[in-house]
């Protein structure tokens, strides 16, 4: 499993996902994602983006549309994505990444805290007015210094030995020669139309 940014190529299964799990897409651009894929399958297991804000007091930065795909949760993939994240907004000099969500215990686990509303710049507290209006009134405003991030032992030992959920295939009964009408006891060949 690994996390690495997002091509044109993900752009329809980003927004099939986005809204599946019906997640913030406010200025949709692919190449604002990363994506987690299984490096065995091939298979996307999560996504994040970054948005920036240009205000005339300089650039915020917002973490959002976290998602991970159903057969993938509890492996640590949302973790590994966050931590992207958070280490990109590091590494383009952002002293506070925020994040607005209706999920605040998650986030706090990586060292999020909780913002007050008032004491946010105007163009979050802007966000966070909005995904209430839009998205659930419990969202709340949290924020972390990226030099404060800590990823649990738990989250990285799963995203290590990450394997998707239930394999639809395990799912799917097995067919026997029945199933199409053949007696296997009088059959000669396995398609044996009885001329």
């Amino acid at each position: 499993m690994y996390v690495r940014d997002a091509k044109n190529r993900d752009e329809a299964w980003l927004l099939d996902e986005i809204e599946s799990m019906g997640l913030d897409d406010a200025a949709f651009r692919s190449r604002d994602y990363v994506i987690a894929v299984d490096e065995e399958s091939g298979d996307r297991a999560g996504f994040g983006r970054l948005r920036i804000h240009k205000t005339d007091d300089g650039e915020r930065i917002e973490l959002t549309g976290i998602g991970v795909v159903p057969d993938w949760r509890g492996h640590g993939v949302g973790a590994h994505v966050v931590e992207r994240l958070v280490d990109t907004a590091a590494a383009d000099g952002f002293e506070t990444v925020y994040v607005l969500t209706d999920e605040p215990a998650y986030l706090t686990q990586f060292g999020f805290e909780r913002v007050e509303a008032d004491a946010l710049p105007a163009v979050i507290r802007d966000r966070l007015a909005e995904k209430r209006r839009r998205i659930d009134e419990d969202v709340v405003p949290l924020g972390i210094d990226p030099d404060r991030f800590e990823m649990p032992g738990r989250l990285r030992e799963a995203f290590k030995n990450a394997a998707a959920g239930d394999d639809e295939a395990a799912d799917e009964p097995t067919e026997t020669a029945e199933d199409f009408g053949i007696d296997p006891e009088s059959a000669t060949y396995k398609y044996d139309t009885g001329r």
